[in-house]
């Protein structure tokens, strides 16, 4: 692929990004079904080895942007409702209901807690990040921190038999989260689906049948 800006081919690691992009499979099919990133293909890989979504649910996807999980729920399991949430804006998607603001913050968690109310929700999903550093200790440990807020969270919300997947890192403080969430549920797994690549450290933990 050849670099036509300037700017942007005098930056090898930029240039390496979009060469990597022009060379993913996950890009290009994402591309031709219509998803608005790759991101789309680990929740869809996770949900055909769990079996968890279904029809009629409600769903809380945290750190929706750019849409694709939501995108992906909302195209197959129609009937469900869709409370999404991010720090950036999404295109809107029909059936989902999205909240452009920082989950850590009480005025976001208000509208979630308002969304929810008391009935509570069967999936908590969590593809929340950081913005990398590139010191391995401090981006695990933001990392970490956001992890912890999205598993709160769902302890006070999900029903029970509820199912909570988010994205974790690789690292040593992941082992005290994994201990707690698995008091909580009948099964919990620690995968890193084929859609993540490969020089990734991307983990995502999968909570099945919650229980207080």
């Amino acid at each position: 692929m050849k670099i036509i800006n300037k700017k942007i081919a005098k930056s090898k690691s930029s240039v390496a990004w979009i060469q990597r992009q022009a060379n993913d499979p996950y890009v290009e099919r994402a591309r031709k079904e219509g998803y608005r990133a790759r991101a789309a293909y680990k929740l869809i890989e996770i949900n055909e080895k769990y079996k968890f979504l279904r029809d009629g649910m409600v769903v809380v996807d945290l750190g929706a942007a750019p849409g694709s999980w939501s995108q992906y729920i909302a195209r197959e399991f129609p009937k469900s409702r869709i409370i999404a949430m991010d720090l950036l804006p999404i295109k809107p998607i029909t059936g989902v209901e999205f909240y452009e603001g920082d989950f850590t913050t009480d005025e976001a968690l208000d509208w979630l807690n308002e969304k929810v109310g008391g009935a509570g929700v069967n999936v908590v999903l969590s593809d929340m990040a950081p913005n990398t550093t590139g010191h391995q200790k401090t981006d695990h440990l933001r990392q970490m921190t956001l992890l912890e807020y999205a598993w709160d969270f769902a302890k006070d919300t999900l029903k029970p038999g509820g199912t909570f997947v988010a994205k974790s890192f690789t690292g040593g403080t992941t082992n005290e989260i994994m201990a707690d969430v698995k008091k909580h549920f009948d099964k919990v797994a620690h995968i890193k689906p084929a859609a993540s690549r490969k020089d990734s450290v991307e983990m995502f933990i999968v909570g099945l049948g919650f229980k207080k």
